[in-house]
């Protein structure tokens, strides 16, 4: 017997943003959403019931993506402030900062490893840092324009970044070399992502377009025309069978690649949607908007089996049905749960209830505040490392978090007053400014040594052809 094929649904709306929603991610454990807003915040959204949400503050201006690490004991946030966050997303409120580049951090992702961390920003570089002590690695720096969007394949090999030079670009991390240019894109990449396979990467744009290509022959698959407005974000199905993405225009959207065709359109937010993401193993995904809003999604055309989904794609092609579309999103009402809902996957199992269960006021929200920045003392060998909570306090061992190895905690934080952390800020951007007047002499230098150089090559020239005369 063949299952009904169910649309998605709204499961729960996210309100504790002040400004534009920019990012969001689902913690891999599936027991929090991060997400990052214009307002300068990053908020933690807890699934369980009654938990409280969690509002990091640190940040000076606009948070312009968050990524959870492998482990999903790390989050991480990308500023217009140009500084780059770690925090463990816990009420205890530890955080690490570092100044990443030299304007507004645009992108941040972990690699698969959780061992590296990538980075993107207006200063128009890429960057690679350890996620241990964020030490700096190499940047890539052949884009004209601010880079928006960067991500890792998922081993780590390749890197593709998306930039306002209208142009996508695939990198060799072990070479540091730019391997392809994608330039069919007639406005800004907004956002990159690759395919589960890594055979593939989308992008989209400002020009209302979603791209698809083959990184193996470098070849344009598959072009979307669905949207009627710029796509801000993408989010590929853990499945690979479909693509997520979001548009100014207002609506989210599901394309089937398989099939190579829109499979829904969803309408949820009031104004732009700027951010879509898929759980992990997608059986949920996210939305933010201008509207302010976090809204979580229940998947359901995954429970299908791929055969029954195969069978009622060819049934709605041969009585030429369109696309089925979702208008208007009622509220969520109670469901009877069904073979599809209680499904034994392991992965899924107690999560479903938890998310559906949560009723739709707004979660109580806790303030964090910025109470942890970096010292240069080294990270303890053994695994019991000593943080501080947000009042200072030494964490004990009944506190909620234990660090799992080494490439995962936090260093040890010492709290510096604000007088001196100011001074201290002010000193590292006066540095910035002498670095950067540092770079332009030397280029300058580089410029005149070069014309000086061509000046007596052409004065030898000349004389020697002025002695062959001569002759």
């Amino acid at each position: 017997m063949t299952t009904a094929l169910e649309d998605p649904s709204l499961e729960r709306h996210f309100k504790g943003h002040r400004d534009t929603v920019t990012s969001v991610d689902f913690n891999p454990n599936m027991k929090q959403l991060a997400s990052g807003s214009m307002d300068s915040c990053l908020m933690v959204w807890n699934f369980k019931p009654q938990m409280r949400a969690y509002r990091f503050v640190g940040h000076k201006d606009a948070v312009m993506s968050v990524c959870f690490s492998p482990s999903g004991h790390l989050v991480a946030s990308a500023s217009r402030d140009k500084t780059v966050r770690l925090w463990i997303p816990s009420v205890k409120g530890e955080s690490t900062v570092f100044k990443a580049h030299t304007a507004t951090v645009r992108s941040v992702d972990f690699s698969s490893d959780g061992q590296t961390l990538l980075t993107a920003s207006d200063d128009k570089t890429i960057k690679l840092w350890t996620v241990h002590r964020q030490k700096f690695l190499f940047s890539l720096n052949q884009h004209m324009n601010w880079v928006r969007s960067a991500k890792f394949s998922p081993d780590g090999r390749l890197i593709v970044s998306g930039s306002d030079d209208k142009t996508v670009k695939l990198w060799d991390r072990n070479s540091k070399e730019c391997v392809h240019t994608f330039y069919e894109h007639g406005g800004f990449v907004n956002n990159v992502e690759f395919h589960p396979s890594g055979t593939c990467i989308a992008s989209a744009g400002t020009d209302s377009t979603v791209k698809v290509w083959d990184i193996r022959m470098n070849k344009l698959l598959q072009h979307y025309t669905a949207h009627s407005s710029a796509v801000n974000s993408l989010s590929f199905h853990s499945s690979g069978n479909y693509l997520l993405s979001g548009s100014d225009d207002g609506q989210l959207k599901v394309f089937d690649l398989l099939e190579g065709r829109l499979f829904y359109t969803l309408h949820g937010h009031q104004g732009p949607v700027t951010a879509v993401s898929f759980s992990r193993a997608g059986d949920y995904f996210a939305s933010g908007g201008s509207d302010e809003q976090v809204l979580v999604w229940k998947t359901n055309f995954d429970q299908m089996d791929f055969s029954e989904l195969l069978q009622s794609h060819k049934q709605r092609a041969s009585n030429s049905e369109p696309a089925p579309t979702v208008t208007d999103i009622p509220p969520k009402v109670p469901r009877p749960s069904s073979a599809s809902t209680t499904s034994s996957r392991a992965t899924g199992k107690g999560i479903r209830s938890e998310i559906k269960n949560m009723d739709d006021e707004v979660p109580e929200v806790t303030e964090i505040g910025p109470s942890m920045f970096s010292s240069n003392e080294p990270l303890s060998t053994n695994d019991d490392v000593e943080m501080r909570s947000s009042d200072g306090r030494p964490r004990s061992a009944g506190d909620d978090f234990q660090p799992k190895s080494t490439t995962q905690q936090l260093e040890q934080r010492t709290t510096i007053p604000p007088q001196l952390a100011g001074t201290l800020e002010h000193i590292v951007g006066q540095l910035d400014i002498l670095t950067q007047t540092v770079s332009l002499l030397e280029q300058r230098l580089t410029m005149t040594e070069d014309k000086l150089r061509e000046c007596l090559d052409n004065q030898q020239k000349i004389t020697s052809s002025m002695a062959q005369k001569d002759l």
